[in-house]
């Protein structure tokens, strides 16, 4: 019986062994079978080891006392010195810490949405002529950079000559400077923002409705149910997996509050509610060229980052919802 037993497990394992290396090898021969199409992804990946992980060997400065003689790597270690100094002696840090999160947090509650209100905007549009230019119009922002668009808006939005001011002159109200009054500041960056990006993120909202089973909205029209039904019980719902994989991706950037966006409309006067973190790199690094302390600022804001998008994927897959991982 026992020998019955050993011989049956052995089987059993040669047999598992056998399927793995079929399984091993009809991998391979997809593998090779698809080979130009991996091609295709090279470029992709050369990209990503040169410009992100590459970059990545500059981390230890974070914890070296920077030398340009001695270079990168013999700069003497220093520990976690500039971590201290960046919690306990830098005191524009936490006012920087909290500019980026109110930035951010206005960016999750007023800028998020809308790229969702948009598709759902569009998907109800019957014209398809007007449908499409409505697109394009709301697209053409995103392809230009933030040095033309801050260009265009410090004139639009000019205390004196701006149309928008203009406007605000014929209604007998008091001209604003928007861009240079820290009141009227993180208002304009965050619409700004909306302005820019609304149109390109509506793209993958409006994917994912097209995506729909028609024969969902047919069987509720049987039923009776009008456009507002419909919206609310499938078409909402048919978005909520697309929204709960970009609600991740937005947490994760909850430190990124628009480095470009920022540094070409701030100013000394706006400081004080437009410094973020990545301006307040920019400044130390380049300069002023502490390149430890910058490093260090940089590498806690990516370890926060990370750390919430383990939390939001957490959440949502608690929720029920298909996360990242």
């Amino acid at each position: 019986m026992e020998a019955n037993s050993e011989d049956e497990g052995n089987r059993s394992t040669g047999g598992g062994f056998v399927n793995n290396r079929n399984g091993a090898q009809a991998m391979t021969r997809q593998y090779a079978k698809c080979k130009y199409l991996f091609l295709l992804l090279l470029p992709a990946l050369v990209w990503y080891t040169i410009f992100s992980y590459g970059p990545l060997y500059g981390v230890q400065l974070a914890f070296k006392e920077f030398r340009i003689l001695q270079g990168i790597g013999g700069s003497p270690w220093i520990g976690f010195h500039y971590f201290e100094m960046m919690l306990n002696g830098s005191q524009d840090f936490f006012q920087i810490v909290r500019n980026t999160l109110v930035l951010s947090f206005y960016h999750i509650v007023f800028g998020f949405p809308a790229p969702i209100v948009l598709a759902l905007l569009f998907n109800e549009l019957r014209l398809q002529w007007f449908k499409k230019l409505a697109q394009a119009i709301s697209y053409l922002p995103h392809f230009f950079s933030w040095v033309v668009l801050s260009g265009f808006l410090i004139t639009v939005l000019s205390p004196s000559t701006g149309v928008v001011n203009q406007l605000l002159e014929l209604v007998h109200l008091k001209p604003i400077y928007f861009i240079g009054d820290p009141h009227y500041f993180r208002f304009t960056l965050v619409v700004s923002g909306i302005w820019k990006e609304v149109g390109w993120g509506a793209i993958i909202y409006l994917a994912a409705l097209a995506s729909t089973d028609p024969q969902l909205y047919e069987a509720a029209v049987i039923d009776g149910a009008g456009r507002w039904k419909q919206l609310l019980h499938i078409t909402l719902p048919s978005l909520i997996p697309v929204v709960s994989i970009m609600l991740i991706f937005r947490i994760g950037g909850i430190l990124d509050a628009g480095f470009d966006q920022v540094l070409n409309l701030y100013t000394p006067a706006t400081y004080q509610v437009a410094d973020i973190l990545d301006t307040y790199v920019y400044r130390l690094g380049l300069e002023q060229m502490q390149f430890g302390f910058a490093t260090a600022v940089g590498l806690f804001k990516n370890v926060i980052a990370f750390a919430l998008v383990l939390l939001a994927n957490y959440a949502v897959r608690k929720s029920g919802e298909e996360g990242l991982l």
